[in-house]
């Protein structure tokens, strides 16, 4: 009797258990829905635009509307007990790398240690393909190098095509608008993608070769508001590139393919079309038909912060946030930072 009492009370704290794990580790994992169609790991990392937030997001949608099996990483305090995006060596979990098929990375300027590194190296060596999001043109920084010529600095111009130029809108106050290149038409990335406006502003793009393949361009447009009218004049005469395809060559000589694009801060993920350009790259450079229209449809409500710095060394700690806030069935929110602008095109709790 008292065997089978200790026993129900054990097995009472296995979720317990196992939440504590996923929070100490700094992963959280979705399995796949059905069969898996491959394995996809989510990078979150950045100070500003919340990959926190919009990388579990799209993980629950990859994972139970399409199927695949996600692992999100997230970075976590020195200490590893909350989220901490301002920890640039905070990411922990990148062995998940070594089988997966496919890396979303949205981070910015992290410094990975060298048995970290290891990992990333290893998934370009093996020429598997990437998503990058917004600030993953600048995703690591340091002196680090993942081999050959692929160092921290330039593995965004390397691997993805760019690395960070500049703002070409004004931070906050212009937003942009995706417009479809000539060439990019009928591709298949662009299904039922149409209509995306996002208020984080254009990025200046230089280095494109005639290697990559421009699919939208971003029109700077005149405000925040997703019915502004684009800019007239020089600014966008020509337009930035705003997504594109790379072909890749990794430090070992492999080649690979990469998807970029410039938006994705997380209150861009609001727009429908932009995740759905997501899925669409996914199913695409998985060498997967990609559907007429993906279902990207919210698999828990999202209420996204805005993007911005915030430079309070106590907020994080304070905060608490968990990878397990995140889990299937949550839909977390917060406050937006000081000095955001007010932005009512978003579902709030």
């Amino acid at each position: 009797m008292i065997y089978r009492t200790l026993l129900s009370l054990a097995l009472l704290f296995v979720p317990l258990i196992s939440h504590a794990v996923a929070a100490q580790s700094g992963v959280l994992h979705f399995p796949a829905k059905g069969d898996s169609q491959g394995k996809i790991v989510l990078v979150s990392g950045d100070e500003e635009y919340r990959t926190e937030e919009s990388m579990p997001m799209l993980a629950k949608i990859l994972s139970v509307k399409h199927g695949f099996d996600c692992t999100v990483l997230f970075s976590m305090s020195a200490d590893g007990r909350y989220i901490d995006p301002n920890n640039q060596s905070g990411v922990v979990g990148w062995e998940a790398l070594d089988d997966a098929d496919l890396m979303i990375i949205g981070t910015r300027f992290r410094k990975p240690s060298e048995s970290q590194a290891a990992h990333i190296t290893k998934f370009i060596n093996d020429g598997k393909p990437l998503i990058g999001i917004r600030t993953a043109t600048h995703a690591f920084n340091g002196q680090g190098s993942f081999g050959g010529e692929v160092t921290f600095g330039n593995f965004g111009r390397k691997i993805l095509g760019e690395q960070w130029v500049s703002h070409h809108g004004q931070h906050k106050r212009q937003g942009a608008r995706a417009v479809i290149t000539d060439q990019a038409a009928e591709h298949p990335i662009l299904n039922s993608v149409s209509d995306i406006f996002v208020p984080s502003d254009v990025y200046g793009v230089t280095h494109l070769t005639d290697q990559d393949t421009i699919l939208l361009r971003g029109a700077v447009t005149e405000s925040l508001d997703p019915k502004s009218a684009n800019v007239e004049g020089p600014k966008n005469e020509p337009m930035q590139p705003l997504a594109w395809l790379h072909p890749y060559v990794s430090p070992s000589g492999t080649k690979g393919r990469s998807f970029c694009t410039t938006a994705g801060a997380s209150v861009d993920l609001v727009n429908e079309d932009l995740r759905r350009l997501l899925v669409n790259a996914t199913y695409f450079l998985l060498d997967k038909t990609v559907p007429e229209k993906a279902d990207v449809a919210y698999v828990d409500p999202y209420y996204p912060t805005f993007y911005g710095f915030i430079n309070d060394k106590e907020y994080w700690e304070e905060l608490n946030l968990q990878p397990t806030d995140f889990e299937l069935g949550k839909a977390p929110h917060r406050d937006d930072p000081k000095g955001s602008p007010e932005w009512p095109f978003r579902d709030r709790p």
